[in-house]
Order: structure tokens, then C-alpha cells, then sequence
């Protein structure tokens, strides 16, 4: 009994790839939750919010707090994945849940952190004066040095897999898993089919944009359905400009493309300009140039 319950007492790391994916899943909650927020003031003046962004923001991020790591330990992302923050300061290899001290300090090094460098920057961007450009400066690199540690920080944890930002590292608060993870058992032949599959929708998606499928439809239709020859004749040619061969219509400024097919300038035009391997839908013919039908061609058919 005693056994059991150090099992269920002890804690389990937690994969870097989890890590990462909790602190994608925390940030996408914030972006969401500031355009639900931000949304219940479109009736509102344009830039009503404008003054106080960072006081707002700071506002909803106190609220998740208060929701999440206050209460349970762990953010939303976290929580999804079956994680939750551990107080890696105390000796023991049983799970111990953060203090209240490293709890506040996680809200003044996460959410104030976050407000003063927005509401500094909003303090300084309009000031000339050569005491606040100091102030500005001395702010701006100690910004810069900040992340310069949480880039070190960062490859630590790629080597070691523990602190994934610089506030846990300064906390001394970990990432465990609230309940052990259960080994899944993949077979050899599932994986190679997966990767198989994979790889060759992979070159599907590379080769698909470079087939001209309009072009390859007509060719397909043509061996189907074989187009008896025309005669190169004015003749012929007005028998088939009663309408255009791309709306159907009757012709405005009826255009030719080499082919014994007419077409709206229009219509032609913005074809050919949207695809240069652009051919004609009824025979297949390429384009070898915009050419304006014959003027008593025009007139033959309005007679007819």
C-alpha cells in the first residue's frame, strides 16, 4: 500500500516537445481570448482601446492567472497535456505544488513583464527629451540582455529538457506529467506505410502546381473524342463566331488566337494574361497571338 502511494506521490518528466507544444497552446488561449474581448467593441469609436492596451491585456492575463496557475498548478495548455508545474526548490522526489510566493512571482515576471515593456515603450516612443532617451536606452538594452538569457536558457533546455523559459529556470519551477504516460506499442509495417504515404503526398503537393491541368484535360478529351478538320476559310471562321468559346455569349470585340474560334477581347485577354500556357477550350490550340477578327467577317455574320 505504502509503495502505491509513492508511486502515485512520484513525478514524471516531461517530454521537450510537450513543453513546447503547452507554451503554442498558451499563447493561441491569449490570442483568442483578447479577439473575443476586442470584438464586443466593434459598435464602439475606432481606437477606444487604443490608451489603455497594456492595462486591459494585463487585466485578462491577472484573470487566467488566477484560473490556472493559482488554482491548479498549471496553465491551459499545460492542463490539455497532462502537465502541470512542480516546486523543483524542495529536496523531495514526491510531487510538491508551487508556493504562494513563486505563484505571485510568476505573475509579476509573466503578466507585468509583458505590461511594462508595452507601456514603456508607449511612454518613450514620442520623447525627445535627452534624460528620458537615457532612461529609453538603458530599458532597451536591458530588454536585449533579457533575451539574450532566455536564447541560453533555451538551448540549455534543448540539451537537458528541464526550464523551458527563463521564469521557470529563476522560480525553480518544473514541468511534470499530473499521471504517467502510458508506452504506446507502433508497429514496423504501421510506420512504414505512414512514412510511404507521407512522403508521396509530400511530392504530390511539390508536383501538382507544376501540371497545367486545363491544358492536359484537353488533351485527354481530344484522343476521346477526335475533332474533324477545319477548313481555313473565312467562311468557317464566322460559322463559329456566333459566340464566344470562353462565356458563351455573343462576342464583344470579338478577338482570334491563331484558331478557327472567337472569343471576347475581354474574355481572352484576362486568360491569357492569369495563365501564359493558355489554350483554346474548344480545340486546344495555343495561343500565338491576340488578333481582332476581320471587319467583314463581323459584318457576314450580323447579315446572316
Amino acid at each position: 500500500m505504502a509503495s502505491s502511494i509513492g508511486n502515485e506521490n512520484s513525478v514524471n518528466p516531461v517530454l521537450r516537445i510537450s513543453q513546447l507544444d503547452a507554451l503554442e497552446l498558451n499563447k493561441a488561449l491569449e490570442q483568442l481570448v483578447w479577439s473575443q474581448f476586442t470584438s464586443c467593441f466593434h459598435g464602439f469609436k475606432p481606437g477606444v482601446l487604443a490608451h489603455f492596451e497594456p492595462e486591459v491585456k494585463a487585466f485578462l492575463w491577472l484573470i487566467l492567472w488566477r484560473f490556472t496557475v493559482y488554482s491548479k498548478n498549471a496553465t491551459v495548455g499545460q492542463a490539455i497535456l497532462n502537465i502541470q508545474y512542480k516546486n523543483n526548490l524542495s529536496q523531495t522526489e514526491k510531487y510538491q505544488p508551487l508556493s504562494k510566493h513563486q505563484k505571485l512571482w510568476y505573475l509579476i515576471f509573466t503578466v507585468g513583464g509583458r505590461w511594462l515593456e508595452e507601456r514603456c515603450y508607449d511612454l518613450f516612443s514620442n520623447r525627445q527629451l535627452q534624460s528620458f532617451c537615457k532612461i529609453k536606452h538603458y530599458i532597451n538594452f536591458g530588454a536585449g540582455l533579457l533575451k539574450l538569457f532566455g536564447l541560453v536558457n533555451f538551448l540549455i533546455f534543448l540539451q537537458k529538457g528541464t526550464f523551458a523559459t527563463l521564469t521557470e529556470r529563476i522560480l525553480g519551477i518544473r514541468s511534470v506529467f499530473c499521471k504517467p504516460q502510458s508506452v504506446r506499442q507502433v508497429g514496423f509495417e504501421y510506420m512504414n506505410r505512414e512514412l510511404l504515404w507521407h512522403g508521396f503526398a509530400e511530392f504530390l503537393i511539390y508536383l501538382l502546381p507544376l501540371i497545367n491541368v486545363q491544358k492536359l484535360k484537353l488533351k485527354v478529351s481530344s484522343w476521346c473524342l477526335p475533332i474533324a478538320g477545319l477548313s481555313n476559310s473565312e467562311n468557317t471562321l464566322a460559322a463559329h463566331c456566333k459566340e464566344c468559346s470562353l462565356c458563351g455569349e455573343w462576342p464583344t470585340m470579338p478577338h482570334t488566337i491563331g484558331c478557327f474560334h472567337v472569343f471576347c477581347y475581354y474574355c481572352i485577354k484576362s486568360n491569357y494574361l492569369s495563365d501564359m500556357y493558355f489554350t483554346c477550350p474548344k480545340c486546344g490550340s495555343e495561343v500565338h497571338s491576340v488578333q481582332p477578327l476581320k471587319y467583314k467577317i463581323e459584318m457576314t455574320e450580323l447579315h446572316a
